[in-house]
């Protein structure tokens, strides 16, 4: 789930980057994907965390994979708090917003919402790459 979460972010972050689009793509283009993944997306976040909060107390007696994936749990966490608390508002604002008429501040929003996808992004990989290694690695 988490690794389901974290692609599909890494795709919007490599492939979607906003910077050069006109108001009416990136409006057409923001709206689209907000009703695609606005529910969906925060549902498999949450099924992830809860099975590596699991998976941290199924492993409570390996130490170095248990305080690994409590640490994969707190990058999760960040990830969940920046889509909760800086991308969602935005996305709320920009649902209202008319793809020909775009308010004075829509790149000021824009880049507003860039950056907290950055940060999920990031912190979603870094949990990803902590969970994959408890899984791979030898003692």
């Amino acid at each position: 789930m988490v690794a389901l979460v974290t692609g599909a972010t890494f795709g919007i972050w490599l492939g979607y980057n906003p910077k050069d689009l006109s108001s009416a793509t990136y409006i057409e283009q923001h709206q689209n994907a907000v009703r695609a993944l606005n529910t969906l997306m925060p549902v498999l976040g949450m099924i992830g965390m809860l099975l590596t909060i699991i998976s941290a107390f199924l492993h409570r007696k390996e130490k170095s994979v248990f305080v690994t994936l409590w640490v994969a749990v707190f990058f999760l966490i960040m990830t969940g708090l920046a889509t909760r608390f800086g991308n969602q508002p935005i996305n709320a604002i920009i649902m209202t917003w008319d793809m020909n008429s775009a308010p004075d501040n829509w790149m000021r929003l824009r880049d507003e919402w860039w950056t907290y996808h950055t940060i999920r992004t990031f912190t979603g990989i870094t949990a990803l790459c902590l969970i994959a290694w408890t899984s791979i690695r030898k003692d």
